[in-house]
């Protein structure tokens, strides 16, 4: 029996320049995160829940997910909106600025449609729910206190959250609203997947032992502090770990776009599998320094490493340091 787990937020168009031309790609946190793991747990059936337009662009999106084996049933579409855009513009110096146009996005209304109810309802039979600070950041005051009390509804139904706190500031219309929200958020979840940068540009914390006891004082049961090439650290109420990253030569490291996002779904997929806290941790590891060895967010599907399956479970014999 397959596992149900709906992932929330947003995909966008991404631009860039590639020589003296524009390439198009799509890109979004939730979503890398929704292809990695379906790809790392074939056991694992990935909902993606957001909002496209009836556009080309929006149709080749579709489809580009359903090839990742992505299910988008849970996707609307709605007339008279667009997905949202960026271009990433690249200096002299390999120095990337990104520039954003999705005031307007489709995915901002995907709670404020006749679906919307009948999608609540759907969502409260799934067995895992995962979004992010950004999945939160683009919906509206009400919109966002709506999704709260649904996911509050979700879990009481024996679903469990889990949450990536990628803040980014333009999209909050205040400092103090973002911080109500992921308190909020925080109350009502399981597994929570922190970047210490994050939390200190949110809450100016000194240390990661004033965000450990705040996010454990909001009940959250099992935190992974992300510490990039770092060792990740995980907390839960009786016990605590490290796990070190896989070690790459600096000329190994071709792009870090989506390293967190593939970590998060590394980790999400190994420990739905039931493995431990710390071989979830290394094989997240694994997935995050591949991806990061190619261009581009999502990487081929042949360079990703063994899927997780009861047959073949990840363990450290299995693991592969790359020196």
């Amino acid at each position: 029996m397959s596992i149900k787990v709906a992932v929330i937020g947003e995909c966008m168009i991404e631009l860039s320049e590639h020589q003296t031309n524009i390439v198009r790609h799509f890109g979004g946190d939730t979503l890398n995160t929704a292809v990695y793991l379906t790809r790392a747990n074939p056991d694992v059936s990935v909902h993606y829940v957001s909002a496209l337009g009836t556009d080309p662009m929006s149709a080749a999106m579709l489809s580009q997910w359903q090839q990742e084996g992505v299910h988008t049933e849970l996707v609307q579409r709605l007339d008279h909106k667009l997905p949202g855009l960026y271009l990433i513009e690249t200096d002299h110096r390999g120095e990337r600025t990104f520039h954003y146009w999705r005031s307007d996005a489709a995915a901002r209304y995907w709670l404020q449609t006749p679906e919307a109810d009948r999608i609540g309802e759907r969502l409260r039979e799934f067995d895992c729910l995962y979004l992010s600070g950004i999945s939160l950041a683009i919906l509206s005051a009400d919109d966002r206190l709506t999704l709260l009390r649904l996911l509050a509804e979700c879990r009481a139904a024996g679903a469990r959250i889990a949450f990536d706190n990628n803040y980014r500031p333009r999209l909050w219309e205040s400092q103090e609203a973002a911080r109500q929200t992921y308190a909020a958020i925080l109350a009502l979840t399981d597994l929570a997947f922190l970047t210490l940068d994050d939390e200190v540009a949110l809450w100016g914390d000194a240390d990661e032992a004033q965000c450990l006891a705040r996010t454990s004082a909001l009940g959250v049961s099992e935190i992974v502090i992300k510490r990039g090439a770092g060792p990740c650290l995980i907390v839960q109420p009786d016990d605590h770990c490290e796990v070190m990253a896989v070690t790459l030569a600096r000329e190994q490291i071709v792009d870090t776009t989506a390293a967190g996002d593939s970590f998060s779904a590394g980790y999400l997929a190994t420990r739905l599998a039931g493995q431990s806290v710390i071989d979830s941790a290394r094989y997240a590891h694994r997935l995050a320094s591949t991806v990061i060895q190619h261009r581009g967010a999502i990487i081929p599907l042949t360079a990703m490493p063994d899927p997780i399956t009861p047959d073949h479970p990840y363990n450290e014999a299995s693991h592969v340091s790359i020196a």
